[in-house]
């Protein structure tokens, strides 16, 4: 590092994580980092992705982009959360919002209120007391209030064409002095004594030189898989889903979903992710159980609208790389680990790691094992926890009507999620923690959305009067159903606020 001022940070790959770290990078880090971007042209991108979390409109303001300008460039709508159909049993749904389920009483969670009336047969679903879910169910949106009223109660996140992310954040990118680089990388150098990259070699001779790398380079994980070699952890006799068939359609609704629909099939599921002048469709499935022609059958026969172009087949394998930083090299997106997007985690996973790497990054551009080891952990456990939750989705079904969901149904599931299902059973609580991804709210609407109900209870629930109980219960029904009547339409939000729109195809 001597006689260098600033720290050269190489990223690999042009793709939506690629373009996302290094625009992290160059914005919060500044003066003390030089960001360079190689990206080819011959290697296409995922871009499939269409719907995120919450956590993506932090990374947006965190680095100044108006909103209003990045859902014009991406053709952003809003989401409130995700419909889920026919996963515990064929005929129910229930929604896993972005907000919460009543307030605690009395030092009580509120679900333990909503068990104790539930078991009495006084009580509506669980999703009658949460706004996000009520505003869903209505398709209508409005943002929620920065007080401590019943409006900021939820969140949102947006549902986008990925495809166009990936190019806003390098227009956004260029002006902070990103350096592009188009080329063709065909060699990782490394130093013979240490095994840290030292630069990578394009197909023209050129060489690029760093000191941090951070690999965007998709499922080949060229540096971090393949020239240092970390091992994968393979979870696909967890996650049996290993292709996706993926299909836009026209619009053929009046009104614009404001959450991702994900509908249960019959080897794996669908989803349809309304885009402000297109549908997003597509096929999770497992190919041990349907063929890739089927799946892309099933997919055509099940959208609605025309379609705009044929199913593509994507494959992948659910997993993570057992260290996502090793060396000098930090895995970003696809090259550290790979969910699939039942919950809409990959963006937010390589979200999370920008993060990290931001706050442990060297001073120095010296690499201290504590902190790499820290970053390791960290996202670890994201990538565990967020594994668990997506199981519980599979696992807790009563369908026997397809060999996957026996399966699904029938699998010994990971220790750490076996442990939380007994908690919850035994006394209807949620695995608290401070760290990581889906709290407890998220894990209550899967869990009572999918028919586990716990044997038990926190018995201070009990102690009310039922009759005062349930007047409190419908007085919030009643001020939600208020607050959703106030709310526009999603489609109208967006129509009155026309700076949000992209110009019609």
């Amino acid at each position: 590092m001597s006689g260098r001022d600033k720290i050269r940070i190489v990223v690999l790959g042009g793709g939506t994580a690629g373009w996302m770290s290094a625009s992290a990078l160059a914005k919060l880090l500044g003066p003390r980092v030089a960001v360079t971007l190689i990206e080819s042209e011959d290697i296409g991108i995922v871009g499939v992705g269409e719907a995120t979390l919450p956590h993506i409109r932090g990374f947006v303001e965190r680095l100044g982009i108006d909103e209003a300008d990045f859902m014009r460039a991406t053709h952003a709508t809003y989401k409130l959360g995700i419909d889920f159909r026919d996963f515990g049993r064929i005929g129910e749904s229930y929604i896993h919002p972005f907000g919460t389920f009543g307030e605690k009483v009395a030092g009580v969670p509120f679900h333990h209120y909503w068990l104790e009336l539930a078991a009495r047969g006084m009580a509506g679903t669980i999703g009658d007391y949460s706004l996000a879910v009520e505003a869903a169910k209505a398709n209508r949106f409005a943002p929620p209030a920065e007080d401590n009223s019943l409006r900021s109660t939820y969140g949102y996140a947006y549902q986008f064409d990925a495809t166009l992310f990936g190019p806003y954040l390098r227009d956004f990118a260029l002006p902070l002095g990103v350096t592009r680089i188009e080329g063709l990388v065909t060699e990782v150098l490394q130093d013979t004594e240490s095994g840290d990259v030292t630069a990578l070699k394009l197909a023209d001779g050129r060489e690029i030189a760093g000191d941090i790398f951070v690999d965007c380079s998709g499922f080949r994980s060229l540096m971090l898989g393949q020239a240092l070699g970390e091992d994968w952890e393979d979870w696909s006799h967890w996650l049996p889903c290993d292709r996706a068939a993926a299909m836009p359609t026209a619009h053929v609704d009046q009104e614009i979903a404001p959450y991702t629909t994900a509908v249960a099939m019959a080897a794996g599921w669908r989803w349809r992710i309304p885009l402000q002048y297109r549908m997003g469709n597509g096929y999770v499935f497992a190919s041990a159980f349907v063929s890739e022609d089927e799946a892309c059958e099933a997919i055509r026969a099940a959208a609605a609208g025309d379609r705009l172009a044929e199913p593509r087949v994507l494959r992948f394998r659910p997993g993570r790389r057992k260290q996502s930083w090793s060396r000098n090299v930090v895995g970003v997106g696809l090259a550290s680990g790979f969910l699939e997007p039942l919950e809409s985690t990959s963006l937010y996973l390589a979200q999370i790691a920008i993060t990290y790497l931001i706050e442990l990054f060297p001073a120095d551009g010296r690499i201290d094992a504590r902190d790499r080891d820290e970053f390791n952990r960290l996202i670890d456990m994201e990538y565990d926890r967020i594994r668990d939750f997506l199981i519980l989705h599979y696992h807790a079904t009563t369908r026997d009507d397809a060999p996957f969901w026996d399966h699904v149904r029938t699998m010994t599931v990971p220790d750490t999620l076996e442990r939380k299902l007994e908690l919850w059973r035994e006394a209807g609580r949620v695995e608290l923690y401070s760290e990581g991804l889906f709290y407890d709210a998220s894990w209550i609407a899967v869990y009572l959305g999918q028919g586990v109900v716990p044997e038990r209870h926190d018995p201070r629930a009990a102690i009310p009067d039922p009759g005062r109980m349930r007047g409190a219960m419908d007085a919030l029904k009643a001020a939600i159903a208020g607050e959703v009547a106030a709310m526009p339409g999603h489609r109208a939000y967006l129509t009155a606020r026309a700076e949000r729109l992209a110009a019609a195809p």
